[in-house]
């Protein structure tokens, strides 16, 4: 490790903490190999963490960006968005640059995620900061002999000074399913996506990038080989019953996630599949 990476503890789980010349800052957690925090350089924190999120080792960490694999939601038969995020993950490759910084996390099969799901894997996520940007890939390898299936989602939650006043730029003409309304299929035909009450939706198609407008700030969203985009935000009834968020929480996050959950991404054995999530703050 060198003094752009090093290990510390939050909350007594492993972290590792990233830095870079120029400022900027991100911590991520070994377990779920979960992006807890980004600092652009000159910046604050563009990602939520709930203040009531659960650090035991075991339980899912509300915020951030949790990792969904290989089922995302509910749409299959494992338990809600795979078993990745409560695993412990491990340090795989550091590598401190001029002007970014980058570590490598490393999950394989084990006991635990075959009792869910019976199949040979190595996954493989790599965090790089720099600048402005936060750069996060996500790799699957089938180390079996038979293929395999996953969905898949950087389960991205934005921190925003409220959710109100934030304005999406970028799914005109996006068909989507909307997970509230019976899965129902739309097309969404606004402008801009302004969050006025609970949302839940997979639109399909991710354009080259997306924007996330404040009154005070931009964020640009890029993915590459994720072609879904989830927004969700629980609103106030439904983020009452999690316990792990503040009654107002809601106002202050706004998810935003490349996945790839309507077609399943089917990986042969020995082939391996990626996809990358790019955050840059304007």
């Amino acid at each position: 490790m060198t003094d752009q990476i090093e290990m510390a503890e939050l909350h007594g789980q492993p972290v590792i903490k990233l830095q870079t010349p120029d400022g900027a800052v991100a911590l991520i957690s070994l377990f779920g190999a979960q992006v807890l925090s980004w600092t652009p350089a000159g910046g604050q924190d563009r990602l939520y963490l709930s203040p009531k999120a659960v650090f035991d080792g075991h339980t899912a960490i509300r915020g951030g960006v949790p990792v969904c694999f290989p089922q995302f939601g509910e749409l299959g038969p494992l338990p809600k968005h795979g078993f990745a995020r409560k695993q412990l993950w491990t340090v795989a490759n550091t590598r401190p640059g001029k002007d970014f910084t980058l570590v490598t996390l490393r999950l394989q099969d084990n006991e635990d995620t075959r009792g869910d799901w019976p199949h040979a894997f190595a996954a493989e996520m790599s965090i790089a900061i720099g600048g402005g940007r936060l750069d996060i890939e996500f790799e699957v390898e089938n180390t079996g002999d038979t293929p395999f299936s996953f969905t898949a989602a950087l389960h991205t939650y934005l921190k925003v000074k409220e959710v109100e006043a934030t304005r999406i730029a970028g799914l005109h003409g996006l068909e989507y399913r909307d997970c509230i309304d019976a899965n129902t299929q739309k097309l969404e035909m606004g402008g801009e996506l302004v969050i006025e009450e609970e949302v839940d939706r997979i639109y399909h198609g991710m354009p080259p990038a997306l924007l996330v407008h404040e009154d005070h700030q931009t964020l640009g969203i890029h993915a590459e080989n994720l072609p879904d985009v989830v927004i969700w935000n629980p609103w106030e009834h439904k983020c009452l019953d999690l316990a792990d968020m503040p009654a107002d929480g809601f106002r202050h996050m706004l998810c935003v996630e490349a996945a790839a959950v309507r077609q399943p991404v089917e990986l042969p054995a020995g082939e391996s599949w990626w996809g990358r999530q790019s955050l840059v703050a304007m």
